[in-house]
């Protein structure tokens, strides 16, 4: 018989539930004739399904045609806070539709399925999917994004995300012109719950107020040489914040978000 100590095996990583996390809008769009399940789409993982969900939100009329927004959360499978954000600002939405008056908002909760499930940065197969947009991937939810954001002509594209090593809310911007319009009150909205960072350089890169003009090469964007250019807002909270809070300010600058633009498209047309 064998001396050696055996020593005990690991109990398997235990996977988050994209089902809880998604039973809210489930719930809501199986009640609520604004709100529609459509997915994105289906990939394969290591001989597992996943889909890629995607809410369509259709707000009361304006005065012309719809604009289109797409709001993407959880692309890093570790930052959790912007889905969570995401859902509460969908709840008001369901309670108050004339938020997005003039609007199609389409929502995408989890754009890493599999990175949430592990609670991992990157996908399962180790991808970081916001390095890989417009950069001849091979990533099959990437290649379900680039394909909606394609199709759809978003007027506007808004990033939620968390950072660890930030102690305050920060975003970047690029696309249209008007972007830093719309960030700037989407910060100073969100400081009725979070501080802002104000630091000269954040994420390493230079920054003011809170607002960065540069970014990484293949975050997900619209495709390089479309045009007209919607505007693009990555939105950061401090990771380390206490989650109600983070989903607070999540939820003002969404709202800021739509109520500025509006504005913008309001005055526009009456030039």
């Amino acid at each position: 018989m064998s001396s050696a100590i055996l020593e005990p095996s690991r109990p398997a990583k235990r996977r988050r539930s994209l089902e809880a996390l998604l039973a809210p809008l489930e719930r809501m769009a199986a009640v609520s004739g604004s709100l529609l399940k459509r997915s994105a789409g289906w990939f394969d993982v290591d001989g597992e399904d996943y889909e890629l969900p995607r809410y369509a939100f259709h707000g009361p009329q304006g005065g012309g045609d719809p604009l289109r927004i797409g709001i993407f959360a959880a692309i890093h499978g570790d930052e959790p806070e912007g889905a969570a954000g995401l859902i509460s600002f969908v709840q008001q939405l369901v309670r108050n539709p004339a938020i997005a008056q003039g609007y199609v908002l389409f929502l995408y909760p989890v754009c890493n399925p599999t990175g949430y499930e592990d609670g991992s940065r990157s996908s399962r197969r180790g991808r970081d999917l916001n390095r890989e947009f417009w950069n001849n991937t091979h990533e099959p939810e990437v290649l379900l994004l680039q394909d909606e954001i394609s199709t759809h002509g978003f007027h506007g594209l808004i990033a939620l995300h968390s950072d660890d090593t930030s102690h305050g809310l920060y975003g970047f911007v690029s696309g249209a012109t008007l972007t830093k319009n719309l960030l700037e009150p989407a910060l100073k909205a969100s400081e009725q719950f979070l501080p802002r960072n104000d630091d000269a350089v954040i994420d390493g890169f230079n920054a003011r107020n809170g607002i960065i003009r540069q970014g990484y090469r293949g975050i997900l964007k619209a495709p390089p040489k479309v045009h007209p250019r919607p505007f693009e807002i990555v939105f950061e909270t401090p990771q380390h914040a206490p989650l109600f809070l983070q989903e607070k300010a999540l939820v003002l600058a969404l709202h800021s978000i739509l109520n500025e633009y509006r504005k913008i498209i309001s005055y526009a047309a009456n030039i």
